[in-house]
C-alpha cells in the first residue's frame, strides 16, 4: 500500500486482492473472476482504469444500475466504493482495463470527457454494450496469453475511447428531454448573471455554470455544444457583446462604466475585447 494512498497499477491491484498481475503498466480484470475489496475510503490512482460494469440479478443499492454502464477514470482521481448493501445475490459482471498514463495519455488527450465526473458515466444501449464487450473481452484474451502483446491491449484501449467518444454523443441526444431544461437552465442563468442586484466584479465562466447544472465543465460544455452547435464560452462571449451594444446605444454610462458593470477587470480589456468580436472600439461604436 502506497502511504499517499495514491496508487500505481502494481500497488492498486493489490489494495483490491487481484491475482494474476503480469505487468506494472497494464491489467485487465475479469470482474467476475476476481474476488475484489467491496468497500473502501477515498485512494487517489496513478493511471488510466476503463470500466464495463453491470451487476447481475439485481442492481446494486448504491447507484441506479439499471443499464450496464462504462466510464473512464483518470490519474490522480480520487475512488471511493461501498458495495455492503448490494442487493442479495447480485454480483459485480463486467471488465476494467488498468493502463499507465505513459501508454494511454497520447490517446486520452482528445476527448473531452476524460475530464466527466463519475456520476456523468455512459450508460449503454444494448447494442453498444455488445460492441464494448467484445472489445474488452478480446483485450482480456490477448492479455491471458504467455506472452501477451502490449501494444495489441494498448490498441484496444484506444479504440473503446473512440467508441465512448461516439456513445457519449448519442447519450446527448437520446436524454433530449432532460437536457434540454440544462440547455434552458443555462440561457436563464446567463440572463440572471448580469441583472442590476448581481454585484457583479467578474465575468461568468462556463465553470459557474456547470457547477449551477450540477455538471462537470467538460460534460456540460459539451452537452452545450451538441444542442445549440455552439461552445458555452461562445454563447457567453455573444451574450456580452449584445449587452455592450445595448449600453452603448441607449445609456449615458462612460466606456469605463459599463466595463466595470460587465464584470471586466480593467477598462482595456473591455476594448480588446469588443474589437476583437466586433471589429471595432466600444467609442467608434457608440459613434456610428
Amino acid at each position: 500500500m502506497s502511504t499517499s494512498n495514491t496508487y500505481t497499477i502494481p500497488q492498486f491491484l493489490d489494495y483490491l486482492g487481484v491475482r494474476g498481475a503480469k505487468d506494472d503498466a497494464l491489467h485487465v480484470i475479469r470482474y467476475d473472476e476476481q474476488s475484489l475489496r467491496v468497500q473502501s475510503p477515498p485512494v487517489s490512482i496513478y493511471f488510466y482504469s476503463l470500466s464495463l460494469k453491470e451487476y447481475v440479478n439485481g442492481p446494486s443499492q448504491m447507484m441506479d444500475l439499471t443499464e450496464p454502464y462504462i466510464y473512464l477514470d483518470t490519474p490522480h482521481k480520487t475512488l471511493e466504493w461501498d458495495n455492503c448493501d448490494a442487493s442479495p445475490g447480485s454480483f459485480l459482471s463486467g471488465y476494467g482495463l488498468l493502463v499507465s498514463a505513459e501508454l494511454l495519455e497520447p490517446y486520452v488527450k482528445q476527448y473531452s470527457f476524460a475530464t466527466y465526473s463519475s456520476h456523468e458515466a455512459l450508460y449503454l444501449l444494448p447494442e453498444e454494450k455488445t460492441l464494448l464487450q467484445d472489445l474488452f473481452e478480446k483485450a482480456y484474451a490477448e492479455y491471458q496469453k504467455e506472452p501477451f502483446t502490449k501494444p495489441i491491449v494498448v490498441s484496444y484501449a484506444a479504440l473503446l475511447l473512440s467508441y465512448i467518444q461516439l456513445f457519449y454523443e448519442r447519450q446527448f441526444q437520446s436524454r433530449a428531454t432532460l437536457y434540454h431544461r440544462v440547455v434552458a437552465d443555462f440561457y436563464a442563468h446567463l440572463e440572471q448573471y448580469f441583472t442590476p442586484e448581481n454585484d457583479l466584479n467578474a465575468l461568468p465562466t462556463v465553470a459557474y455554470f456547470a457547477e449551477k447544472a450540477a455538471l462537470s465543465t467538460n460534460y456540460f460544455g459539451d452537452l452545450i455544444k451538441s444542442f445549440t452547435g455552439q461552445p458555452p464560452q461562445t454563447h457567453i462571449q455573444q451574450h456580452v457583446v449584445q449587452l455592450a451594444k445595448t449600453r452603448l446605444r441607449h445609456s449615458d454610462a462612460t466606456v469605463s462604466e459599463i466595463a466595470y458593470a460587465l464584470g471586466f477587470e480593467y477598462p482595456t480589456y473591455f476594448t480588446r475585447f469588443f474589437k476583437k468580436e466586433t471589429g471595432i472600439t466600444p467609442t467608434v461604436f457608440r459613434q456610428q
